[in-house]
């Protein structure tokens, strides 16, 4: 049996699928147990879907203030290191996921009064900052970054990937 298709021009090799699958029902799977089934995607996809994970990181995660950020990006990091010291690539990667809604949260809140960017009719409503979520998602963005530069964490991303797509 041959390998995957080959691009001649741009020499890239076409390997299972990167994208994260919202039709499995992740509330009935246990991505611990079956780690295969995963799919890093794009940014933050599946972060409030995969279990168990979502259940053991949600109840940390806050962004309303600094104070608030502070506490729950480190509480968020320590679940990470856990989940590096178990070798649990899946729960690492959500950990991150947090960490990175965390910062996309805040500043959505940061620019934008109450949260909404859009108005009913679609357009953008008008920036406004709040500094104090500003900086709380400056923090998330820190440990976000943090534990995104971890070469375990990348070794263990890229081998998933090779692995599963």
């Amino acid at each position: 049996m041959k390998g995957p298709p080959r691009c001649r021009r741009k020499r890239w090799t076409v390997k299972l699928s990167k994208t994260f699958d919202y039709s499995l029902n992740y509330a009935e799977l246990n991505l611990r147990k079956d780690p295969s089934i995963y799919r890093v995607g794009r940014g933050e996809q599946g972060v409030l879907s995969v279990e168990p994970y979502k259940s053991e990181i949600l109840p940390f995660w806050r962004f309303k203030n600094v104070a608030q950020a502070t506490v729950s990006a480190a509480a968020i990091s320590r679940l990470f290191r856990r989940y590096l010291s178990q070798r649990d690539f899946v729960g690492m990667d959500m950990a991150r996921k947090f960490l990175q809604m965390g910062y996309t949260r805040a500043r959505r809140y940061a620019n934008h009064p109450g949260g909404k960017k859009y108005s009913k009719s679609g357009t953008i409503l008008p920036y406004h900052l709040d500094q104090e979520k500003a900086s709380a998602a400056e923090v998330f963005y820190r440990a976000w970054k943090r534990v995104e530069a971890n070469g375990d964490y990348q070794q263990m991303k890229a081998a998933h990937r090779d692995k599963y797509g």
